[in-house]
């Protein structure tokens, strides 16, 4: 997003930390609905241009949805979506994008008070390898011709009574709305909001055989004190590392295997 759209999808941010704060706010409803509204706004182009038209008074734009909204969605819900319409936004997609991101992380709020952050993270990683690792699962639910329901169901056979529900929700709609997105670039931005939850960055740490607990927080810590934030690793096994680990930080590798010391230690002697 540019800079008005950054600004606003802040400002929309801390809105809803603040509304869920308060812990009488439901805020797995409150994701239903405004995963609602992102799919009435992605599907009505024109709508969502005129909600976010820079010469329409922001006060005009809010009354309009919440004429719109009135009766169909809760109180807070409608709050919400009025507050965004009053700022400004680069392009009409970022208002949805924002809806979008908003409705994930109200989801991860509830996890996050039923004390299953940790795990909805968790399995959202694991999930995206399972996906990463199996070339018919990824076409099973990529598929255009196959109907919403039809995925649904087959999420439900795999992740219900396996998975947090939460996990279950955010892949579901993922699954069923990508927007264009790819499932493994939808996964990843899901556990990056989990992981924003808690003002951690998530580390991806492949191994060549399981850490022990010791060793993980042991590693947790190193890499804490070298981002300056509290950090959640997620954990891969792949025999191929012959010693030693590969952390991915972002876009940042701090590669320590053995594997490729030898391969670097080649390629010192080749030159």
């Amino acid at each position: 997003m540019n800079g008005a759209s950054r600004e606003a999808l802040a400002a929309a941010r801390e809105r809803l930390d603040a509304l869920t704060d308060n812990t009488s706010v439901d805020a797995a409803k409150l994701a239903d609905e405004l995963a609602a509204v992102t799919a009435l706004l992605d599907r009505e182009v024109s709508l969502r241009r005129v909600l976010t038209d820079p010469a329409q008074a922001g006060e005009a734009k809010a009354e309009l949805a919440q004429r719109l909204l009135g009766g169909q969605v809760g109180g807070e819900t409608a709050d919400l979506l009025s507050g965004m319409v009053r700022s400004r936004w680069s392009q009409s997609r970022d208002l949805v994008d924002a809806l979008e991101e908003l409705a994930g992380t109200a989801d991860l709020t509830a996890a996050q008070r039923a004390g299953a952050l940790d795990d909805v993270e968790d399995e959202l990683f694991r999930f995206g390898r399972i996906v990463s690792s199996s070339t018919e699962l990824r076409a099973a639910l990529t598929n255009r011709a196959a109907t919403a329901s039809a995925k649904s169901e087959l999420l439900r056979s795999l992740l219900g009574g396996r998975a947090k529900t939460t996990t279950e929700r955010l892949v579901t709609r993922l699954v069923t709305a990508p927007r264009g997105r790819s499932l493994e670039s939808g996964l990843e931005s899901l556990s990056k909001l989990a992981a924003e939850r808690r003002d951690r960055m998530v580390a991806i740490v492949t191994s060549a055989v399981p850490l022990s607990d010791v060793q993980k927080q042991r590693l947790g810590a190193a890499l804490a004190k070298l981002y300056g934030r509290s950090m959640h690793l997620n954990l891969d096994v792949d025999p191929e590392v012959v010693g030693g680990i590969r952390v991915q930080v972002g876009d940042e590798v701090i590669n320590g295997s053995l594997a490729d010391r030898i391969e670097d230690a080649g390629r010192r002697l080749a030159s």
